[in-house]
């Protein structure tokens, strides 16, 4: 998400910035938000932004205003597109498209609403030429010279993630992986789903939030915001 760092980190927090920055040794880091898909095809059409990857969506179909969407995706000086079928509606509009898996060949993980992670395994192998998103952001990553994209199993990208959730950890984060951290590839494939936080030393909190009355704010406190309701701008009436 451009709104965040990894592992649900605040992307706008000097404190998160530089713990990701610790975990990463890297140079630099993002300070400030991205844009969200809407604001990312106004800025394409105004000439900010000279490149796009849409990965895993189609946005000429998904996003509203088809005929913006389409003006900003001509203008754009680079468009690239991963997709898992031949033809669509972005598809055309591609400089390099790049042929990636769909859902039933994809081997991972998946969190769903309530924090429960599970594991995708593949129904079939993917077809010919076919690779996973991670594998072609590697590939790619690679040859423009950066470092760090060197996985070879989706595996080794969970491992990561485990061990950012820990880091530096003090029960401050939710988001703990803590006892997920140093899987071997059996234990990673026969992983049964499991609702987070997994805590190594304190298994009996696994899966808890807010059992204790404390929240993720600086002062523990929830956050309650009061709103001003609003009728309909169009009344109904009693026909």
């Amino acid at each position: 998400l451009a709104n965040q760092l990894a592992a649900h980190l605040d992307i706008e927090n000097d404190a998160h910035q530089q713990l990701v920055q610790r975990f990463w040794q890297s140079p630099t880091i993002a300070k400030k938000a991205g844009c969200n898909a809407i604001d990312m095809f106004d800025e394409i059409a105004k000439g900010k932004i000279k490149a796009i990857w849409v990965m895993a969506t189609n946005p000429m179909v998904s996003l509203p205003n088809n005929a913006a969407i389409q003006n900003a995706l001509e203008q754009c000086e680079l468009v690239v597109v991963s997709d898992c079928i031949a033809k669509s509606d972005t598809l055309k509009f591609a400089d390099v498209a790049f042929p990636s898996t769909g859902w039933g060949e994809k081997n991972g993980t998946v969190t769903n609403s309530e924090r429960r992670i599970s594991r995708q395994r593949p129904l079939v192998e993917p077809f010919s030429g076919a690779k996973n998103d991670w594998q072609i952001m590697c590939l790619v990553a690679q040859k423009m010279g950066f470092e760090g994209f060197d996985f070879t199993d989706p595996s080794g990208i969970f491992e990561e993630w485990a061990q950012l959730t820990d880091f530096e950890n003090n029960g401050d984060r939710l988001l703990n992986l803590s006892a997920l951290v140093g899987l071997s590839q059996q234990q990673y494939d026969n992983l049964k789903p499991v609702m987070w936080p997994v805590l190594k030393n304190e298994p009996y909190k696994n899966g808890q939030v807010f059992a204790n009355k404390q929240f993720s704010t600086a002062d523990k406190k929830a956050r309650f915001i009061p709103i001003t309701p609003k009728l309909p701008v169009q009344q109904t009436s009693s026909d």
